[in-house]
């Protein structure tokens, strides 16, 4: 059964992504496009465009090319946009780098996408250089200091380059996607063109006035689709936050006026909890959309509540640019426990996990997608897009869920093995490496464990062949990975298990965690 949801079918333009987002950017002038939160300084949509311009006529004549790969290793300032959009407007590829990531996580993506350039932040430029040698990296530019600013070239300057929005590649985020290690997610300019459109039309309520909090990292696609491209595309302001940190984002909120708040389940559940929340005058805020991992009805509800707004979920992939779900903005349509119903010109099923054969309402099995914002696929993985998209192009989400009888999905479970910390993605094959390089550790298996904070964390199972404590295999693993990504709880075992071809049987120690089996 094949639904659609409840909006008409719309026209998406094949064009390139950043005329489109900035098309109206002359006519809002002096308004705020973005604030830097913790400063206050504020760049206009004028200054932005303008800079946009000029960085990518700077960048042409430092040799960045259409079809090369920048990677964009900060957290989110203003200069975030300016950045990828100049890559974007020369028909480059932005490959967008977690600030977190540990000099060799970051040599690991530089060389899989094989970047050619690379953007960072003074604080991280020791770490962003040596990745960059390591990887082969052409030439870094750091924010701030003179290989960025002599970057701000003439505007008229910029080339005619040939932009096809149906197959050149602007964004590059990586995603572990249904299984294994991160992988790049090839987003055209006409994935994240139709996602804007789609948003656009299933969140009319978007005004020019609307203050957005700018807290949701731009290196994931929620944050660089939903909060950055979307927001400057419908002209609202937005303040960027470098980091979560509760107390200042509960400044930000009042002393800006935020009425919108795009965010992950961790985040809602301290609205909906902390004491330090009451010290401050929230009333402005109206919208909280969330998203990245799935919301509790229970803690949406206590949100909503306790600040006198609406709280909705929506749902997407970064293999989706990302959003193909979202509960509408009307009160009396929405479903708490929802992730709401397909967005325009998206198709969605639930197949039966053994046999792909569609299901019917309220029958659980896997969602599959299918529309314009799905990814064109892995970066320089075939085999792996041809497991993740069918033949007639559905993608298989590998997340099990159901359909209501008004057209509303569900997510109950993940076939697929991530785990999700805070919203952000962890692979436990990625820490199961770690682990395994341990002179100690025999053998080992990495699962979600469910935690009411972070609504996953990495839980170790471990079978040793030397002496090694739980917090000795923690703090190695920690040295060696991003801080988001460090194993929070370990078990010892007497044996993995594994089926016939040695594959982890991940299920069977996950329903053991879920049953508090010892």
């Amino acid at each position: 059964m094949i639904v659609r949801g409840p909006y008409p079918e719309i026209a998406i333009p094949e064009v390139p992504l950043t005329p489109f987002v900035f098309e109206q950017a002359e006519r809002r002038g002096e308004k705020a496009a973005l604030i830097d939160g913790p400063t206050g300084r504020a760049v206009s949509y004028r200054e932005l465009a303008e800079s946009v311009w000029r960085v990518a006529a700077g960048l042409w004549v430092r040799g960045v090319r259409k079809g090369d790969v920048l990677a964009i290793y900060s957290p989110n300032l203003p200069e975030y946009a300016i950045a990828f959009h100049a890559v974007s407007l020369i028909g480059g590829i932005s490959t967008t780098v977690n600030p977190l990531y540990t000099t060799e996580e970051l040599t690991t993506q530089l060389r899989d996408a094989e970047a050619k350039y690379l953007l960072t932040i003074p604080p991280l430029a020791e770490k962003a250089r040596e990745a960059a040698h390591q990887a082969g990296v052409r030439e870094v530019f750091v924010i701030g200091e003179a290989s960025w600013t002599t970057l701000f070239g003439d505007a008229d300057r910029v080339p005619e380059v040939p932009i096809s929005p149906r197959e050149d590649v602007v964004a590059l985020p990586y995603s572990s996607g249904t299984t294994g290690l991160p992988k790049g997610v090839m987003l055209t300019h006409y994935n994240l063109v139709a996602n804007i459109c789609q948003v656009d039309a299933a969140s009319h309520e978007v005004r020019e006035e609307d203050v957005v909090i700018g807290v949701l990292p731009f290196f994931h696609s929620y944050g660089l689709l939903v909060v950055m491209n979307f927001m400057l595309y419908k002209g609202t302001t937005i303040v960027t936050m470098p980091r979560f940190e509760l107390e200042p984002f509960l400044r930000f909120l009042q002393d800006y006026g935020v009425t919108r708040a795009y965010l992950v389940p961790p985040i809602i559940l301290a609205l909906a909890r902390h004491p330090l929340v009451d010290r401050f005058d929230l009333s402005k805020l109206r919208i909280i959309m969330s998203g990245a991992a799935p919301l509790s009805e229970s803690v949406a509800r206590a949100c909503a509540e306790r600040l006198g707004c609406v709280v909705l979920q929506g749902y997407g992939l970064t293999e989706t640019s990302p959003v193909t779900h979202a509960n509408p903005e009307d009160p009396a349509r929405i479903k708490l426990a929802s992730i709401g119903p397909p967005l325009p010109n998206t198709e969605c099923q639930i197949v039966d996990l053994e046999t792909g054969a569609p299901l019917h309402v309220d029958q659980l099995g896997e969602v599959w997608i299918r529309g314009p914002q799905v990814m064109k696929g892995y970066w320089k993985r075939p085999e792996e897009t041809a497991r993740a998209i069918t033949s007639d192009g559905w993608l298989r989400t590998g997340d099990i869920g159901r359909v209501d009888a008004d057209g509303y999905f569900y997510i109950v479970d993940r076939i697929k093995e991530l785990i999700k910390y805070k919203g952000l993605q962890i692979a436990p094959a990625e820490l199961e490496a770690v682990l395994l390089s341990h002179p100690a550790v025999a053998d080992t298996a990495v699962i979600p464990s469910p935690d009411e904070e972070a609504g996953e964390v990495p839980k170790a199972f471990v079978v040793l062949k030397g002496e090694a404590s739980a917090e000795e295999l923690m703090a190695y693993v920690a040295e060696r990975v991003a801080p988001y990504k460090k194993i929070r709880r370990v078990e010892f075992v007497e044996q993995i298990p594994r089926s016939a071809s040695g594959k982890i049987l991940r299920r069977v120690l996950i329903e053991r965690e879920r049953g508090g089996g010892a």
